[in-house]
């Protein structure tokens, strides 16, 4: 059949919460998110990554199986979904599981009041993923719900609350509930707890929640079950822009196509071609859909195994494998457990739902976790083209590599074959990934041999690789050699040579870690040795004797499980009045919006008439002459309107705020990767992208390009100042000390990955130049002064808002200035409103994040543990202009300290000019850095004293009051007090006694413990920083209007306004309503940083609302039993005005440098944590088992909001210690643009057990309501987590003899870990013949 014959233009017919949608024009190039978002404007869906790899896009499909009669409902990433796929199906989306106009649902309600949203840009998509959960098993078992939210991402809240939420719907209770009284241990505190004070330990309440009503969902549409019934399936063929979908219903049919067309692809689950067509620029003009064809979703139990169609949604494979094992024996089934065993945890459970088994085989990626497993257990291919159908085995598409031409391009795969396993057979399958879920493998494996009858003499082996090169690889050398073998330690060694000899990896064609990648082979291997060893053993006991009782625990995996918790926060007084919220934990303001998709983001404004779209386009250079910019192909584009370059900025285009500028269009050249050098407007975001790809830029390369912090200094290139802190006399402390210790620790850079990327919509309004910004920022008043000097227009002509922003964690500052100001001068030039909405890709690219560090120390101490003398040298990587990068640096000196006396003190830092993207503000500013260098030189005092780490913290803990180094006093009383608490709720010594225990007993496995304290100081360093200003209006009804210039990013900033408001105006939360953050109602904001948002707005809001009921009280006083509306009346009528500013002047903090003196900080939080780890010694993998903390932080004015602060902190300094690796190319071009390639912590991560505790009974005299500051202490904390490891790496290397000292840097990934556990495998790869070349990536 050609193309020609079929019929015009089809219908595409779908639902949508309930709604028909009958669609005349379907392209196939559109997927389901921007349908729903642009078309429909539903925008609860939204968009994270575009890739399926952090599930913010989350929709339930359901479909309808005629035969069956049954419905089908899964959860799938609507970014790509191509809208084509969805004829005849049902989509919900997050408003149509309910809203507040109609009804919440339970899900909505329960993520809502269990605090699982904090900026809620992800709770649309963890809706949706435990909703569809819940349509198929309304009582799901806690393990169905954990692997239900592996696919999504959330980067505020370290998931605990939205596990908490979950919780609610299992059916096991996750609470211990003993028996004895019905009470739960959480009941009984009496262990837990002092009598004296009242602490409570529940955040939220399940007896108002709703219950969970299946009857009360959305039915599936009648009309698509009758059309599913009665209408003959026909061919369907939707055309495009640019691109053809045909959707075959016969396997002779789709043969005829597929002779007609054979470079065309076959997509059903789009999660390959997707991807392909959407980051690497791949395009096919038709594509064919062979979903619905029967013969291609065959299940077929056979004699000899399973026969699986090819189109078989991975998911549906998981189902049917899980089935058989009770179905059959336990020999017969041990290749559907291999299978099963990575189907665990390939991609996520939206991924699953759609990828097809065939699409995993034939697409030959390297990274495929099915391949080694099936082509290793012989399993074959059913092929069918015109006339023709043959059986390969599934192997033979590996043959020769890449290259391989096994399946022709006319042929396509109907089925897969599974065999069952034979008597004295055994298979396993294994993987290695950045992550334990969500992540491609690093390398995986399959591996299989069969026994000769009775014996252990090797019959057959297979032995196959993924990972390592471009596709799947079959140690076949190694596999015919060791045929007739014994499987004895002798096989052993000779296999770990013989692969290792015939998987050469290139140095740098496989990417990195070429060393780990080949540990990880061997590894495999052996492994794959014990347990058949294993296996063998207990098939014969008399002659085979097993393994080591130490070596077993390696042949268990890490497991997620549901993680338990408790938060203990002191209750508010008794004789607080009920009214006054103050003190207890109200949920988030917009906590509900949030989760029903009605709270409104930039992106979520329903679109200007005449409205153009903005895409940059950004250097490939690091360091270049622009010679030429050639735009003549991209303006011949579809829709494209107009391209803005550095000539269209009517004033400012440089922004000195120091010596090097701020560049909003590179003008003459480009200093780094990324750079924007012009922007494309087009009618629409896949016109302009489009259009930005066909612009040429011509560049001359220019000498020097420094990317790493080494080039810096070599080339003296620095920002200016290099600042120096020094107390004491250090050069003569180090004459008289007992020992020296000197070391360097490297500290990789981090992402910020808010979920919501950087957005901007600028309207101009047509008169007066006037122009409206509605952006994601942190500091409206920086955007309004940006915008204003780049259009040559004064402030009071650019009107800022801010709804809400979907995290922040510093990233929305100065980066956000200069793409408002590229948006902004493309809607001056048009005369049209301009959304610039960055991909995520873009966003990494372009932003840059926290700094890249590199500290060396010397440190002198005597025997007994105490620090006489420290000299530090501190280099920060800035990248190519100024941004924030030397007031990091200032404050990395400052807060080095941590919680030390350090008698005698010397230490500098630089901020070195690179040509990377300039790195910014981020969550702990410098300290998450600098603390750790400190950290790491009191475990190499320890190591080198002989003492425990912990001994060395308590010997230099600050104990009475002091002065820091820079002179300023402090009282550790709290500190103290943190530390015991911690050490005595996490039961540290006990608990350090049983990880030895476990040490003695498992070779392979180990478990560590690490406590840390933490004295985080408070403080902005300069008065006018920390100013505020708050509006507050009441209307004549009574109700009040509030606002002020913080800006609520997740922190929960507006719901402790209103609740500050509430406990001064003596009214109830519900009467008071906050709007947006806006330049218009309160200028000369500052910026929302530093943990500094509550504490100064807060002051400025009491500040009004005093005024406020000043003005009122004669009229109280006259009629003190009437209401407050009454007064309110009455006040209007004696014409008092009901509108008042609150001030506040800011903290005054300064700071001398010339000196090195002053009083930086206003005061100081405090905290300690312990963690405990256990690590896969053979893999380099961990899991997190327990973390308990204890932080100070004054008086909470929202227990919930705060120790979701203190969680999601703590979790991403997780990532930022243990996981997220920036990677660049040797030209300074970022490798890791998105969540397939960074990983951020996912449900996974977090400790099994996580324990939050507030401390007690403290005061802080500086802040509104004797609160403290809370948003980034707690990320340091997660470097508990990087010693833990780092002691149980320790007690490895103590084991096998290792005296030396080891250096571990951050990020502690799993190749770090493998690699310090030294052993034969490792020893392998020192030697000359296994060793690699060059690199693949720069450490900057």
């Amino acid at each position: 059949m050609s193309l020609q014959g079929a019929a015009g233009a089809e219908e595409l017919i779908f639902y949508v919460n309930g709604r028909k949608i009958i669609e005349k024009n379907a392209d196939p190039e559109q997927m389901l998110l921007s349908y729903l978002r642009k078309r429909l404007r539903l925008t609860g869906t939204k968009y994270g990554c575009g890739g399926g790899g952090c599930g913010a896009c989350t929709v339930m499909i359901s479909t309808y199986d005629p035969a069956s009669k049954k419905i089908r409902h899964y959860s799938a990433n609507a970014c790509l979904l191509p809208i084509c796929s969805l004829h005849g199906v049902a989509v919900t989306t997050v408003e149509g599981v309910g809203s507040t106009k109609t009804r919440i649902h339970p899900v909505q309600e329960r993520l809502a009041k269990c605090h699982g949203s904090q900026c809620g840009f992800c709770s649309p998509g963890m809706v949706m993923s435990i909703y569809t959960l819940l349509r198929n098993y309304p009582e799901p078992t806690s393990e169905q719900m954990i692997a239900a939210l592996a696919g999504n991402l959330c980067r505020c809240t370290g998931y605990r609350p939205i596990l908490d939420a979950c919780k609610t719907f299992c059916k096991e209770s996750v609470c211990c509930q003993r028996k004895a009284n019905g009470k739960c241990c959480l009941d009984q505190e009496d262990d837990l707890f002092d009598k004296e004070e009242k602490v409570s330990t529940r955040l939220f309440s399940t007896d108002e929640f709703q219950p969970l009503d299946p009857t009360q969902e959305l039915i599936f549409p009648p009309e698509l079950m009758r059309m599913a019934e009665n209408q003959p399936k026909r061919t369907l063929v939707f055309r495009g822009e640019r691109m053809t979908w045909i959707s075959p219903v016969s396997l002779d049919e789709l043969l005829d196509l597929k002779a007609a067309h054979p470079e065309a692809p076959l997509v059903v689950g789009n999660t390959s071609v997707g991807p392909e067509m959407k980051f690497r620029g791949v395009f096919h003009p038709i594509v064919i859909a062979p979903a619905r064809i029967l013969d291609l979703n065959v299940v077929k139990c056979t004699d000899d195994g399973l026969t699986l169609g090819a189109a078989c949604s991975l998911s549906l494979v998981k189902d049917i494998l899980t089935n058989a094992l009770s179905e059959f024996p336990e020999e017969k089934t041990k290749v559907f457990c291999a299978v099963l065993q990575q189907l665990r945890t390939l991609g996520g459970e939206q991924i699953r739902n759609v990828a097809s088994l065939g699409g995993n085989i034939i697409s030959r990626k390297s990274t495929s976790d099915l391949n080694p497993i099936l082509a290793a257990s012989n399993c074959m291919l059913n092929l069918a083209s015109r006339g023709r159908k043959r059986q390969i085995p599934l192997s033979d598409i590996f043959v020769d590599g890449v290259g391989n031409n096994t399946v022709m391009p006319e042929e396509i795969m109907v089925s897969v074959h599974i065999p069952h396993s034979r008597k004295g057979e055994y298979v396993s399958a294994f993987r290695q990934a950045p992550r334990r879920e969500n992540a491609l493998p690093i390398i995986n494996a399959g591996m299989r041999v069969l026994f000769e009858e009775g014996t252990d003499v090797i019959k057959d082996l297979s032995i196959f690789y993924g990972g390592a090169l471009s596709t799947t690889i079959f140690a076949k050398q190694t596999c015919w050699t060791l045929i007739g073998r014994h499987w004895n330690e002798q096989m052993l060694d000779e296999a770990c040579r013989l692969v290792l000899k015939e998987i050469a990896l290139p140095g740098s064609a496989s990417g990195e870690k070429v060393d780990y990648k080949k540990t990880l082979i061997v590894g495999f291997f052996y492994r794959f040795f014990l347990e058949v060893l294993q296996s063998l053993k207990t098939m014969d006991p008399c002659h085979c004797s097993g393994i080591p009782m130490e070596y077993r625990s390696v042949l268990e995996d890490f497991q997620t499980k549901m993680p338990q918790s408790i938060q203990v926060y002191q209750d508010v007084e008794p004789s607080q009045s009920p009214q006054d919220p103050v003190g207890r934990p109200t949920m988030h303001q917009s906590g509900i919006k949030h989760a029903t998709g009605e709270a409104v983001y930039v992106d979520d404004l329903p679109s200007v008439d005449g409205e153009l779209f903005l895409a940059v386009v950004t250097s490939s250079r690091a360091h270049a002459k622009i010679v030429s910019i050639d735009t003549s192909e991209a303006l011949k584009g579809p829709g494209v309107f107009d391209i803005i370059t550095a000539y269209d900025v009517p004033a400012t285009n440089e922004f000195y705020y120091s010596d090097d500028p701020e560049v909003v269009f590179a003008r003459n050249k480009v200093i780094c990767v990324g750079q924007i050098v012009c922007a494309v407007v087009a009618d629409s975001d896949v016109h302009a992208k489009q259009a930005a790809a066909k612009v040429k830029i011509g560049y001359e390369v220019l000498e020097p390009v420094i990317l790493t912090i080494e080039e810096a200094i070599k080339h003296n290139s620095f920002f200016e100042p290099k600042r120096k802190l020094e107390q004491g006399n250090v050069d003569q402390a180090f004459e008289t000390v007992d020992n020296i210790i000197e070391g360097e620790i490297r500290i990789g850079g981090q992402e910020h990955f808010y979920m919501e990327t950087q957005s901007v919509l600028a309207v101009p309004k047509g008169e007066d130049k006037e122009m409206d910004v509605y952006v994601s920022t942190q500091h409206p008043a920086i955007i309004q002064e940006m915008v204003a000097a780049s259009l040559g227009v004064p402030a009071n002509r650019i009107m800022c808002h801010v709804k809400r922003v979907g995290g922040a964690f510093g990233g929305k500052l100065l980066k956000t200035g200069l793409l408002a100001s590229v948006a902004a001068v493309a809607a001056n030039k048009t005369s049209r409103a301009v959304r610039l909405i960055l991909s995520r890709g873009d966003d990494m690219l372009i932003t840059g994040g926290r700094h890249p560090f590199i500290g060396k120390y010397k440190v002198g101490f005597m025997n007994d543990g105490r620090i006489r003398a420290v000299d530090a040298k501190y280099y920060i990587n800035g990248g190519c202009t100024p941004d924030e990068s030397v007031l990091v640096a200032e404050v990395s000196l400052l807060k080095m300290d941590n919680a030390y006396k350090i008698p005698n003190l010397r230490c500098w830092a630089y901020a070195c000019k690179t040509n990377l993207p300039s790195n910014t503000a981020f969550r702990g500013f410098g300290f998450p850095q600098s603390a750790l260098v400190t950290e790491t030189w009191i475990t190499g005092i320890a190591d080198k004293t002989g003492l425990s780490p912990e001994e060395i913290r308590e010997i230099n803990m600050y104990k009475e009051n002091a002065q820091t180094h820079f002179k300023q006093k402090l009282d550790p009383q709290n500190l103290i007090r943190c530390w015991n608490e911690c050490m005595e709720k996490s039961a540290y010594y006990t608990r350090k006694t049983a990880v030895n225990e476990f040490n003695k007993q498992n070779y392979w496995k180990k478990k560590g413990i690490a406590i840390v304290p933490m004295k985080f100081p408070f403080g902005i360093g300069t008065r006018y920083l920390s100013q505020a200003a708050a509006l507050v209006h009441i209307y004549t009804d009574g109700s009040v209007l509030l606002t002020h210039g913080g800006i609520e990013m997740g922190q929960g900033i507006h719901t402790k306004m209103i609740q500050v408001a509430s406990r001064e105006l003596n009214i109830p939360m519900s009467c008071i309503h906050f709007c947006e953050t806006s330049t218009t109602t309160v200028p000369n904001a500052c910026a929302s940083v530093g943990s500094a948002g509550t504490d100064v707005n807060g002051m400025a809001v009491k500040d009004a609302c005093q005024t406020l009921l000043k003005r009122l009280q004669p009229i109280i006083n006259k009629n003190p039993k009437g209401t407050w509306n009454d007064w309110i009346k009455e006040a209007f009528e004696q014409s008092v005005s009901l509108s008042a500013t609150g001030y506040f002047r800011g903290y005054n903090e300064n700071m001398d440098w010339e000196k090195g003196e002053g009083q930086p900080f206003t005061y100081f939080l405090y905290g300690a944590a312990c963690s405990e780890v256990e690590i896969n010694c053979l893999t380099g993998d961990h899991k997190n088992l327990r973390t308990d903390i204890v932080m100070d932080i004054g008086r909470s004015i929202n227990p919930a909001v705060d120790i979701g602060q203190i969680e999601g902190a703590f979790v991403q300094g997780i990532g930022l210690y243990t996981m997220e690796e920036l990677k660049y190319s040797p030209e300074g071009v970022l490798y890791t643009r998105g969540p397939d390639q960074y990983k951020i912590p996912a449900v996974c991560d977090i400790p099994e057990q996580f324990n939050v505790s507030l401390l007690s009974s403290s005061q802080n005299p500086h802040a509104i309501y004797a609160s403290k500051g809370i948003g980034e202490a707690g990320l340091f904390l997660g470097c508990s987590v990087f010693f833990a490891l780092r002691d149980a790496v320790t007690s490895v290397r103590n084991e096998r003899g290792l005296k030396n000292t080891f250096a571990l840097n951050s990020p502690l990934t799993a190749d770090q870990i493998r690699a310090s556990c030294t052993d034969d495998f490792t020893e392998m790869m020192t030697n000359s013949e296994f060793a690699s070349s060059t690199p693949w990536a720069v450490s900057v």
